[in-house]
């Protein structure tokens, strides 16, 4: 008979305390299940994980929070970025586990009720929602850069951006919603401390 031969897989039981998986292979592994307390959005979740479960998985699959976007589950796209503590980060690169004991920002998480985050109403503004598939990664890249740079210049939105791509190019309009949030906000910011000095 010609051709490859797959390998063999045994049919043992899960143990305990690991999950089975089959690899690309079609070899079995077992991975170590390990128990995890991370805050998101503003809640705390408690949940027994694989440890080769990544951020991205958790707040997609056992939380069921969708807006954070799957593109190339290697870094390179920023579809997936959210905070972890305030910071973004790829979460296709970060493991679940990595995250206990910390606190987790998604997309879903920026708006209060139906009060839309400035970014977010920013985007819309000005149309720079094209398919809609890097939005949600863009959106928390800007946030994070606007809680840390309150009125950036467009080169430093550029570099704040610089890890998220857009393939539908639009990133005029992007760097403009940026940008508009930025002016919003700290005008926003200026007309709350001439009120809080009058008392």
């Amino acid at each position: 008979m010609g051709g490859r031969q797959l390998p063999r897989v045994e049919n043992n039981p899960t143990r305990v305390g690991v999950n089975r998986d089959l690899t690309v292979k079609g070899e079995r592994r077992f991975m170590q299940a390990v128990r995890v307390r991370i805050t998101v959005n503003g809640d705390e979740y408690v949940r027994t994980v694989p440890t080769s479960m990544t951020l991205l998985q958790f707040v997609r699959d056992e939380l069921d929070l969708t807006g954070t976007k799957e593109g190339c589950g290697k870094g390179e796209c920023g579809a997936c970025t959210v905070l972890l503590d305030g910071a973004p980060v790829n979460s296709c690169l970060v493991f679940a586990y990595q995250c206990t004991g910390r606190s987790v920002v998604t997309i879903e998480g920026l708006s209060q009720g139906e009060l839309l985050h400035p970014v977010q109403e920013a985007f819309i503004r000005h149309g720079a929602v094209q398919c809609g598939f890097c939005t949600p990664g863009m959106i928390m890249s800007a946030v994070a850069l606007l809680a840390s740079n309150p009125l950036p210049t467009q080169g430093e939105i550029r570099e704040a951006i610089s890890g998220n791509l857009c393939r539908c190019t639009g990133y005029n309009a992007i760097i403009e919603s940026i940008d508009d949030a930025a002016r919003r906000m700290a005008g926003w910011a200026t007309a709350q401390d001439a009120d809080a000095a009058r008392g």
